[in-house]
């Protein structure tokens, strides 16, 4: 029976990990801590690794797996910007994922956090539950006609783009890889980012961290936007520059920020700090606006997702033991999942 060791463990996991593995038949053992230079010891003995996005791959700690003699690395989450890919591939161990466990669940939590922001519904509670009824400050607009830019249309960009579409929305977009039949069976148009930062009302981001994402939001792009734009981000927290963030937010640029993810959110998110002490000084910051709402990387926070993301990481796993493609691997050359690379090989990167 093999044996998978998951680093950074939450109840759901064992809860959803557990109902999937009945249909495997794995050892598995679920660890608590993160994956880091410490921890790493704990997986030798282990077939396998299960990890999550705030576990640390870097390349020491490839090459003490590597003595582990484990050669694949299961990521439960789709992002994988916290591994090296080049030394990961060097040392010849296979990572895989799950590129796309939910994307309805993070396209609905996009949409939750612009109808929240924009009709306060946050404040409205609070206030009811405090008996005031009084609507004063609570002013929101119309989404029907606004133009709403799209950053990244691939899976998650797309559903955003057809709920928008729903409530009347004008939609235009950015993607180094325009999808043209989508664009043309949905109706909205690509523009250049200079362009969608112009003449967005709205504007939400669906991209990949990678070193030409990483702070797309940043001064200067902030300085070509509308004034009163609201900026919405479910998917990486490097790809704002928090600092030209909270600049814009103090001189009125930035109407609204809708957060999911942010730049430093390891140290913090899927943990109970209630009793303690807030050290970092930009996040204390952020949570001072009336008109920021960060939720602790919960998007991708639904039952349907959970289990598509069970059965996804142990099918990955079992597919490497019975030698089969691994459709799920990420090559460190293209950044996506092998197919998609002229380097791909009988389904493996090597």
């Amino acid at each position: 029976m093999k044996k998978i060791l998951f680093y950074d463990s939450k109840p759901y996991d064992i809860e959803f990990f557990d109902k999937a593995n009945k249909n495997f038949g794995f050892n598995i053992k679920y660890f608590k801590d993160k994956l880091d230079e410490e921890s790493v010891v704990l997986a030798n003995g282990y077939d396998f690794i299960c990890l999550f996005v705030n576990d640390t791959l870097n390349k020491e700690i490839l090459k003490k797996i590597k003595e582990y003699n484990i050669n694949l690395i299961a990521l439960r989450c789709a992002g994988y910007n916290n591994v090296d890919l080049k030394a990961a591939y060097d040392l010849k161990i296979h990572i895989v994922r799950v590129p796309a466990y939910s994307p309805h669940a993070v396209a609905e939590h996009t949409i939750g956090l612009i109808l929240t922001l924009n009709r306060k519904i946050h404040k409205a509670y609070n206030r009811v539950r405090e008996l005031n009824f009084n609507i004063n400050g609570l002013l929101g607009f119309d989404i029907f006609g606004k133009t709403v830019g799209v950053i990244g249309t691939g899976q998650i960009g797309k559903v955003v783009i057809q709920i928008l579409n729903g409530f009347g929305a004008k939609i235009i977009a950015y993607d180094t890889y325009p999808d043209k039949n989508f664009q043309e069976k949905l109706g909205f148009e690509y523009f250049s980012l200079d362009r969608l930062f112009q003449e967005s009302d709205i504007i939400t981001l669906h991209c990949p961290l990678l070193p030409e994402t990483q702070y797309i939001i940043n001064k200067d792009s902030i300085s070509k936007m509308k004034d009163g734009v609201m900026i919405i981000n479910t998917s990486r927290g490097k790809l704002i520059d928090t600092k030209a963030l909270i600049d814009g937010l103090k001189k009125g640029k930035i109407g609204s920020a809708g957060l999911d993810v942010y730049e430093e959110e390891s140290d913090y998110f899927f943990e109970d700090y209630s009793s303690q002490i807030l050290t970092d000084d930009i996040l204390a910051r952020l949570l001072t606006f009336p008109n920021v709402i960060i939720t602790s990387h919960q998007a991708f926070f639904t039952k349907e997702a959970l289990i598509n993301i069970s059965e996804t990481t142990l099918q990955n796993i079992k597919d490497y033991i019975d030698g089969k493609p691994l459709k799920n691997e990420v090559c460190y050359r293209c950044g996506q999942s092998s197919p998609n690379c002229d380097k791909f090989i009988k389904g493996r990167c090597f």
